[in-house]
Parts: C-alpha cells; sequence; structure tokens
C-alpha cells in the first residue's frame, strides 16, 4: 500500500469516514480486493496497522537523481524515511537484475542504477519502520510485493542490516501449470511457498 499512515490513523480513530479515506489516502487499484479486507479486519478487531511505504514522490526523485538527492530534503520529509544514507550494494541479487533490466527497457535509455536504487530506498524504508514497530510489539506481520521479499533479499537484507538479531520468515506465491509438485525454479524463494494454478485471476 502507499504511504497512508496519517489516513489509515485518522479512519482506525474513526476521525474520517471510511469513504473519506479511500478517497484522500491514493490507494492501489487492487487495495478492494486485496488490501481492503486485511484493513477492515485489523480495524474490527483493534489490531495496529501501520503502512510503511515511502512516499512516491521521494522514490521518484531517486530514480531520477539517486540516492544523494534525499539528503536535501527538510527534516520533516526526512521522518518518512530511514536514517540517511543508506547502505546500498548493487550486487544484490535483485538489484543486479533490474540493472540488466534496464538496460532492455524500450524508449527512452533508463539509468539502471538508479532504478535499482529506487527500489532499494523503498526496501530500506519498509525495513526501517518493521524494526522501529517490532521494537514496540516483538512481532509485525507485513504484506508486500514479492519482489521486495523472494530470496530473503531485499527488505529482509534491510532488516538484517538494521537489526540483524530479528527472526524472519517470508511466504511467497508462485504460478504454476501444475500445482501438484513446486517447480525447482521457485524451491528456496522464502520459506513457505504457495504454489497457485497459473490461470488464477489476477487483481491487478
Amino acid at each position: 500500500m502507499k504511504q497512508t499512515i496519517s489516513f489509515i490513523d485518522e479512519n482506525f480513530a474513526d476521525l474520517i469516514s471510511q469513504k473519506s479515506f479511500e478517497k484522500e489516502a491514493r490507494l492501489w487499484d487492487n487495495y478492494e480486493t486485496d488490501y481492503k479486507p486485511l484493513v477492515e479486519f485489523a480495524k474490527a478487531n483493534k489490531i495496529k496497522f501501520t503502512a510503511t511505504n515511502i512516499p512516491r514522490r521521494y522514490a521518484s526523485m531517486v530514480n531520477e537523481k539517486g540516492l544523494k538527492l534525499l539528503d536535501s530534503l527538510s527534516d520533516k520529509a526526512k521522518k518518512y524515511l530511514p536514517t540517511l544514507p543508506i547502505p546500498f550494494d548493487i550486487e544484490q541479487p535483485g538489484y543486479a537484475n533490474m540493472l540488466q533490466m534496464a538496460q532492455h527497457m524500450p524508449g527512452k535509455k533508463s539509468n539502471g542504477e538508479n532504478l535499482a536504487k529506487a527500489q532499494a530506498i523503498k526496501d530500506a524504508t519498509m525495513a526501517h519502520f518493521i524494526v522501529q514497530h517490532l521494537e514496540e510489539t516483538g512481532l509485525f506481520i507485513h504484506f508486500n510485493g514479492r519482489y521486495h521479499s523472494d530470496n530473503h533479499d531485499g527488505l529482509v537484507w534491510y532488516i538484517n542490516q538494521y537489526a540483524p538479531q530479528t527472526k524472519v520468515k517470508t511466504i511467497t506465491t508462485v504460478l504454476q501449470n501444475d500445482v501438484s509438485e513446486m517447480d525447482e525454479e521457485h524451491k528456496n524463494k522464502a520459506d513457505y511457498i504457495i504454489v497457485v494454478n497459473e490461470k488464477v485471476t489476477n487483481t491487478y
């Protein structure tokens, strides 16, 4: 989910209506099917629910001009970010793959390293807020796109940088034509792997 920290807090405190929350929060297109049931369950059961993602504009800045530009943000803006500068390793598999993909993108040639850095600041921000809230509760269940955590990469790598003693378990889904046995390429992607028929309806 996009950065909606204040909107979620206001919604859970019944300061704004559900309709206003959904109108103002700039939610993902698949919010109705993939996120709304989680939000409503947490609210009904008084479970704290925290958005961890970086505001899109800051990730876009990194994609355009690199991580260094974040240093110029105000102290207020930096409250939405992890401590700067963030560690960054282009050799991490996910970022290395993005670097390769950028070389084959059509149209304007993309800056592959900045693309990977934009992904990294998303991962680092999520990891930062996970660790921050984990210290308060001892348990944090995080929902994210699988590219952020498959192969224990991305935000898992950052959690290990920020709080190496943290125990992390990941779940992912993989699509296959035959679900009776997992394809070799999917093994070890996560601690728990849900094999889904590739014909299943996508929500995004």
